[in-house]
């Protein structure tokens, strides 16, 4: 797997908790304390994130970090 599927898979993953909890982008956004564009970013598969906003994510949504980094 390269880096390009990592990223996709893992924002499909990011997108799927964040519609189960009922939250818009820009509401995962503020509880986050970032930007829309950087939710987008992460749910495109474009952004590539650091453990720690990995984990701050998982915080956000409520989810167990593993949810976020299973690839299916």
């Amino acid at each position: 797997m390269n880096k390009e599927i990592l990223l996709k898979k893992f924002g499909k993953n990011v997108k799927i908790e964040r519609v189960k909890k009922d939250l818009t982008q820009e509401q995962l956004a503020e509880i986050m304390g970032v930007s829309q564009n950087y939710v987008a970013s992460i749910e495109g598969g474009k952004e590539n994130m650091s453990l720690g906003k990995i984990l701050e994510l998982s915080k956000a949504l409520d989810v167990d970090i593993e949810d976020l980094l299973i690839f299916k």
